[in-house]
């Protein structure tokens, strides 16, 4: 089936591409005779039909304002769906508004036809190739399996990375410490054209400022002590694949100085060398730092960020998804399993509620650890509470001993049964009426918690 496409316009050259599109057969068009005030009730009710695959908002300067409203709207309800944003008035501050309310792809108008052509073929992605059912996801992801969950986040993440692996831009990913950053980074790199290029990571808080231009850029020859041989560095490796710089956020303001006039220039030049060598690399960089504080406390380069920020993921710390965390120990059980020749089954009912509840300050990056160290010494039978790291233990003892405020028993009790209510309510002894009113009481009646 043709993609279908959902538009509020007041630009002409827009109107003419989508125009060419549909007369070409490559689109169904839909055009919301009230604009923005009807545009986010028809995307609701197309894609509850499943016959929306792009949002395209492109308005008149008075209007952003208006228009950022619908985007932020648009995307609470629809997470996953592509939409494209094209802004005459192309500040600095529209666009980081843009960025954070949501938007898939932004465009300075005026634009070319054919850069607007690629902007909608970005955004679109694999919804260009038929599709067999109204279920099927508008794009698939190789190795999707290694984001392992069942909330509707990580359901949306997936059909994100497609679409910006399939792009050849600069991307920020952001998140806390362990949220699986460098795992998105290699997702994109293996699901775009450069797939069967080099990727190559680099920790950048892990280098000594003394070694990061030496291990970025390379060096010549007789370009220091110890330089007996030409080195390529990051970027020469990469060539015609993926560099990925994670935590950006700690380096130098020196060493930003450098990878913006990489970015800028596409050259590098190794230490001691007289002339450049250009690059063809796709840079994918990381932190779990406040970019934009950084930035507004002068700690890091505003030009820079713009340049690295142009499309932007962000992964939520794993308190937020609570219904991912047993799919996850039961994932990493099951690896960890392989990998040591164990056939440990799980872990016991009273190990996997203490867990359930435990707020995982380390992200996914500890449920590995915690499930390996319960492995630790076990060769069979399930993972009991006196097998989990001491640091777990005491947390969960700590958090045992201090008395629940009845709005986190309720969120307790939801979140250990998998948000059913009926079950929820049994296990606080209250009636399902009684629960019902508790959650309206605090604010908590509307299912899920986004991302959790």
């Amino acid at each position: 089936m043709r993609p279908v496409i959902l538009t509020a316009l007041d630009d002409d050259a827009l109107r003419t591409v989508f125009h060419r599109l549909r007369m070409r057969g490559a689109i169904e068009l839909a055009t919301p005779s009230s604009g923005l005030a009807d545009l986010v009730q028809r995307v609701s009710d197309a894609a509850r039909r499943g016959r929306v695959d792009l949002i395209v908002i492109a308005v008149s300067p008075e209007r952003d304002g208006e228009a950022l409203a619908a985007v932020r709207e648009i995307r609470a309800r629809h997470r996953a769906l592509p939409l494209l944003f094209a802004a005459a008035r192309s500040s600095e501050d529209l666009v980081i508004a843009a960025l954070r309310a949501g938007v898939t792809d932004y465009v300075r108008l005026p634009a070319a036809t054919d850069e607007l052509d690629a902007s909608v073929a970005r955004c679109l992605g694999a919804a260009f190739a038929p599709r067999t059912g109204a279920a099927e996801a508008p794009s698939a992801l190789r190795d999707a399996g290694r984001i392992v969950g069942q909330s509707e986040w990580v359901r949306s993440i997936r059909a994100h990375i497609a679409r910006v692996a399939a792009t050849d831009v600069n991307v920020l990913i952001t998140g806390e410490t362990g949220t699986g950053k460098e795992l998105v980074a290699e997702l994109i790199h293996a699901n775009s054209a450069r797939h069967r290029g080099p990727f190559i990571a680099i920790n950048c808080a892990a280098l000594p400022e003394s070694l990061l231009e030496s291990e970025l850029f390379g060096y010549e020859r007789g370009a220091f002590t110890g330089a007996l041989a030409p080195r390529d560095g990051t970027f020469q490796l990469a060539d015609g694949g993926t560099v990925f710089l994670d935590e950006i956020g700690d380096m130098s303001p020196v060493a930003q100085a450098k990878i913006l006039r990489v970015i800028d220039s596409r050259h590098v030049y190794r230490l001691g060398a007289r002339r450049s060598t250009a690059l063809d690399v796709r840079i994918v960089t990381a932190t779990n730092h406040d970019l934009e504080q950084a930035v507004s406390d002068g700690h890091f380069r505003k030009d820079l960020y713009f340049r690295l920020n142009i499309a932007r993921i962000h992964l939520p710390p794993l308190r937020e998804r609570r219904e991912d965390v047993l799919p996850l120990l039961a994932h990493f059980t099951a690896d960890a399993n392989r990998r040591l020749g164990r056939s440990v089954p799980g872990f016991t009912g009273d190990a996997l509620t203490c867990l359930a509840g435990y707020p995982w300050p380390g992200n996914v990056r500890e449920v590995r650890n915690v499930v390996e160290a319960g492995l630790v010494g076990r060769v069979s039978g399930p993972i009991t509470l006196d097998d989990l790291p001491d640091a777990v233990r005491r947390c969960l003892h700590a958090a045992a001993a201090i008395p629940l405020s009845e709005r986190e028993r309720v969120l307790r009790a939801l979140s250990e049964t998998d948000w059913n209510k009926s079950q929820a309510a049994r296990r606080l002894k209250w009636s399902r009426m009684t629960l019902y009113r508790k959650l309206a009481k605090y604010d908590l009646d509307v299912g899920r918690p986004a991302g959790s």
